[in-house]
């Protein structure tokens, strides 16, 4: 499809993380992923440079990495938030096989 500009990147990628259910994650990699069509984007470093950035006001906690791993620098606040939600954690890694989530539908910015 088309290409958006780093503003409305930031915008899809912000809104998309609200989406995210309590007691799911999503990866960095997944976001970019579901993203991609509608971006010409396609970069996980990328959607971490803006969570940690701009993610204060959306559910952070409820992205982590592919291996499981909560964001670095709030392992502690981030684990307590998903514990909470009751995302299943192990050695304070999430379980990704049955924590992530990815939006059946494809309405990338509604």
């Amino acid at each position: 499809m088309g290409a958006v500009d780093s503003d409305e990147y930031r915008e899809l990628v912000l809104q998309l993380v609200e989406r995210i259910p309590p007691g799911r994650v999503m990866t960095y990699g997944a976001i970019a992923e579901y993203l991609a069509d509608v971006s010409g984007r396609c970069s996980a470093r990328q959607v971490g440079t803006i969570m940690a950035r701009y993610g204060a006001g959306v559910p952070w906690h409820r992205v982590v990495n592919s291996s499981g791993r909560v964001v670095p620098g709030h392992e502690q606040r981030a684990t307590e938030r998903l514990a909470a939600e009751g995302v299943p954690l192990r050695a304070g890694r999430v379980i990704i096989k049955t924590a992530a989530w990815y939006p059946e539908d494809h309405t990338v910015g509604g």
